[in-house]
């Protein structure tokens, strides 16, 4: 059986560095369109697949406290891919 709580304790450190970088990438002028849809599509199959660890952590009983930090990763990325959307929408015009 894999190991939960491993799993989210390394995208806890992903979902870190994606809140260090997402922001920086977003304030380069030479972005293109093309790479903040990427960088937005890579943020959505983030979140979904953090949903889904939550929901496996449920299953299997694990503590609050646990399931309380995949629920706030979940809203980190669903954070940084409202603000990518945000980017990409003000790069439309």
């Amino acid at each position: 059986m894999p190991d939960w709580v491993a799993i989210l304790k390394e995208q806890t450190a992903t979902g870190d560095q994606m809140g260090r970088e997402v922001p920086q990438m977003l304030a380069n002028p030479d972005i293109s369109e093309a790479q903040v849809k990427t960088l937005f599509s890579a943020l959505e199959k983030q979140a979904e697949f953090v949903e889904k660890l939550r929901m496996a952590l449920e299953k299997f009983g694990h503590d609050f406290s646990i399931i309380k930090a995949a629920e706030r990763l979940e809203e980190r990325y669903a954070d940084l891919a409202a603000s990518v959307a945000e980017k990409l929408k003000a790069m439309r015009g």
